[in-house]
């Protein structure tokens, strides 16, 4: 009996190595393989969408698309074996992922349109950071999240400040115009001010009157100088970041390691780490 346990616990660690580890060769070769099948996946969902295509290959497609789903249905599975606390990693980021790319499929039998779920199989390329392991894009993600967050009070304050700019031009181009330019309501003219401001201008709506195409004016020029506001206030905090990194004395280093934790499934661990850093199981 302990023979049988010890074989089963054997098959389900190494198991565990290829599926959720790209440190070693199998691992890397799944997660490539993965990696291909989702883009094909997702290829496969945007061709359906175009009728044409769709409609000349319709049977060619849906068999491409349940043997895609039988994979992953079957990885799914997999990954649920291969770890002692599976609910971890069903309720984890990438576990609801994998579980929402993998019943579309079996839901269009049950419920109309729900194939349409199966765009959520692009967010599953996101693996490509544990298979290329890009050490300097991990970096610069974490200054550039630290950056937004000590930023967030001054993004929000500007937004409102946008806001009430927005309230402002747009009542005064409703009285301004009024309906026989398009300016049928103050939300509406608050669109069309939103619309100018981030500089995309839609056309849809256009000021007429000599003071209209003033206010609309300055509310362009406006719009240019509104855009550079955030990204200093978040340059300026990045640039903090990264001379508080250069003047501490600790070093700060990224570890990249695949490692997932066979027990709980925890990420992140340090390249050096012998045990998981979340429940203390060995690595």
């Amino acid at each position: 009996m302990k023979a049988e346990e010890k074989t089963y616990s054997g098959w389900r660690n190494k198991l565990h190595e290829v599926i959720y580890e790209a440190d070693t060769p199998a691992g890397k070769l799944f997660d490539i393989l993965l990696f291909i099948l989702i883009i094909f996946s997702v290829i496969l969902v945007m061709l359906e969408s175009i009728k044409e295509v769709d409609k000349d290959y319709h049977g060619t497609l849906l068999t491409l698309e349940w043997i895609v789903t039988i994979f992953f249905t079957l990885e799914y599975i997999a990954r649920l074996i291969s770890i002692k606390k599976p609910l971890k990693y069903v309720f984890s980021f990438y576990g609801i992922i994998d579980f929402l790319s993998t019943i579309p499929l079996y839901l269009s039998y049950i419920l109309a349109g729900s194939q349409v779920l199966l765009a959520v199989r692009a967010f599953r390329l996101l693996r490509i950071f544990r298979i290329l392991k890009l050490v300097k894009f991990i970096g610069e993600a974490s200054q550039l999240q630290a950056a937004l967050k000590a930023s967030r009070t001054k993004i929000a304050v500007f937004i409102y400040v946008v806001l009430i700019l927005s309230v402002i031009f747009g009542t005064l181009m409703y009285i301004v115009e009024g309906d026989e330019s398009g300016f049928t309501s103050i939300p509406r003219s608050i669109y069309w001010t939103i619309v100018t401001l981030t500089t995309v201008g839609y056309g849809d709506i256009a000021p007429q009157t000599n003071l209209g195409q003033f206010l609309a004016t300055m509310i362009m020029i406006l719009g240019y100088g509104i855009i550079a506001v955030p990204t200093g206030i978040v340059t300026a905090e990045f640039a903090k970041g990264n001379k508080k990194g250069e003047e501490g004395d600790e070093v700060h280093m990224v570890h990249v390691n695949t490692q997932a934790c066979p027990s709980c499934s925890a990420e992140g661990h340090r390249d050096d780490a012998t045990h998981c850093y979340n429940c203390g199981h060995e690595l």
